[in-house]
């Protein structure tokens, strides 16, 4: 009886240690871009998206299902990028029925809604760390044990963007996963940046317009970050970053005129569900209609500001998915850049290709081309 007494004492003490070390073994510590240092019993299984779009890379790592760890998300893909709203919606419909939120930085983030879905965490863009201080976020959500970790593709994407993705794969269980992603997002972007090392190309003068169609002046642009860095790794001189302290602004039509840029890009996407439905926007993404889209890129080039331009002369013109600023997919823009730039230097690259290849192996729907149109296809 002693004997039995106290085997099974000896068992059930080894049980709790054997799931004690369990425990411990799961937990972990993400420093978030922030340089935050958020701890976690376990890998996520509720999450709130601080911005829909967000859904991008989540898909990357839970591509079977990205929707399967999301409890709340803003409306931003339906509005910002309504091509891939409707691809992701063709084959996730439950997607329709996640909560909604608003934005930290406009106030009307709903806290009481996030406290009720109960999330292990809120993934939050880099941007919105001081809303979120100043609204006492961190203080209301850690008194319910719910984390905030902060995360970055597009205030300094070239300094982030890997340690975001690992961060995730971290939040979710999938290091593997990221590295991998990591591991081709940094050899794609590598078959330009190689080149363009060893040939030193002249660089072009490139003005990268932002969204135009959303601002009521003329005309919005990238300082030294987001496109503006796409365009210096593909070989390019972003006029942006000569005028420009930081990430973004505006610059005037003279400015542009004076300059004389040798190559006009502009970002577009479907933003026909926006605030701005009837914009002069160029809608480029998933699947779109590039022969609409070449129309409205052609009539961007009779605004006063590009008169006389040389980029308007000679034909250089082209819109790309204005998505690829906020996303882990820049090495994609990359190389469609490099190709309009240096063209004799990249005839064999093909963007298209690369970026099917990141869908098939990373993205759970098919890949649509229409994310990039010039005047001269």
């Amino acid at each position: 009886m002693l004997r039995r007494t106290f085997f099974a004492v000896a068992i059930a003490t080894l049980s709790a240690l054997v799931g004690t070390a369990a425990a411990e073994a799961q937990a972990f510590t993400v420093t978030d871009v922030a340089g935050r240092e958020v701890s976690f019993d376990k890998p996520v299984e509720r999450v709130i998206l601080g911005e829909g779009r967000q859904i991008y890379f989540v898909s990357v790592l839970d591509t079977e299902d990205p929707f399967k760890r999301v409890v709340g998300w803003r409306d931003d893909v339906r509005t910002a990028d309504l091509d891939t709203w409707n691809e992701y919606l063709a084959k996730f419909p439950k997607m329709a029925d996640i909560p909604v939120f608003g934005n930290l930085t406009d106030g009307t983030f709903q806290t009481e809604l996030a406290v009720s879905l109960k999330p292990d965490v809120l993934l939050l863009p880099l941007e919105s760390k001081t809303p979120a201080e100043e609204s006492k976020l961190f203080d209301t959500l850690d008194s319910i044990g719910v984390k905030v970790v902060f995360i970055d593709f597009r205030l300094e994407a070239f300094k982030n963007t890997e340690a975001s993705m690992n961060i995730l794969g971290q939040l979710f269980g999938k290091e593997q996963r990221a590295a991998e992603f990591n591991a081709f997002r940094s050899a794609e972007i590598k078959r330009v940046t190689d080149v363009i090392e060893a040939k030193e190309p002249t660089e072009p003068l490139v003005f990268l317009e932002r969204a135009p169609g959303f601002f009521d002046e003329c005309c919005a642009t990238f300082g030294d970050e987001n496109f503006g860095r796409m365009v210096k790794l593909a070989g390019g001189h972003n006029l942006g970053t000569d005028i420009l302290p930081g990430a973004q602004g505006m610059v005037s039509g003279e400015q542009i005129i004076a300059a004389n840029p040798d190559v006009y890009i502009s970002t577009g996407s479907n933003w026909s569900q926006s605030a701005k439905p009837d914009g002069i926007w160029v809608g480029v993404g998933a699947g779109a209609d590039l022969a609409a889209a070449k129309v409205k890129l052609a009539a961007l080039m009779d605004r006063p500001a590009f008169t006389g331009v040389k980029a308007k002369e000679t034909g250089n013109v082209h819109a790309i998915w204005h998505q690829f600023y906020t996303n882990p997919f820049q090495f994609v823009a990359i190389q469609q850049i490099a190709k309009w730039l240096h063209p004799e230097l990249f005839a064999d690259l093909d963007p298209d290709a690369t970026f099917k290849e990141l869908h098939e192996r990373f993205l759970p729907i098919a890949y649509k081309p229409g994310y990039w149109v010039s005047l001269n296809d």
